[in-house]
């Protein structure tokens, strides 16, 4: 009990973490300015990146670790399998944002000048995935309760 507990409540953790971080970084990718401090973006990418492995490793232990429903209650449920696809979806959006974000952070070791022309697009991604999560707590508390079967 203790476990399944302390699992479930890290994923809930993560949801807040993920959730807000996400709209830090958007709000600090919408206001970046040209040869800007680009602190604010990377500290709220990492907390996202923090957050998704936390999501993804809670996720994993509750669906097959024994600590909920099991896997085959979870694979079966349509509503469930709409979320993962959401999920799925994120993970595809999000590469374009990492991409970019990474050959920020070399640009910077390295002293040399970022262009940041990118940066409204990436703002609009951020907002995009944080309506998908959004979505995502509407259909896990639906899964939790049954709804949809």
């Amino acid at each position: 009990m203790t476990i399944r507990y302390l699992v479930a409540s890290l994923h809930l953790v993560a949801l807040a973490i993920g959730f807000g971080s996400v709209i830090c970084r958007a709000q600090a990718l919408r206001n970046l300015r040209p040869e800007q401090e680009l602190r604010s973006v990377m500290v709220a990418d990492a907390f996202w990146g923090v957050a998704a492995l936390l999501w993804l490793a809670t996720g994993l232990a509750r669906i097959f670790g024994g600590l909920e429903k099991g896997s085959t209650y979870y694979l079966s449920h349509p509503l469930f399998l709409v979320k993962l696809g959401l999920f799925i979806l994120v993970v595809i959006i999000e590469s374009k944002v990492a991409r970019t974000l990474s050959r920020w952070r070399r640009q910077l070791r390295r002293g040399h000048a970022v262009d940041t022309g990118e940066a409204a697009l990436m703002a609009r991604i951020s907002l995009a995935e944080a309506g998908i999560v959004l979505v995502m707590v509407f259909l896990a508390a639906a899964v939790a309760r049954g709804m949809g079967t």
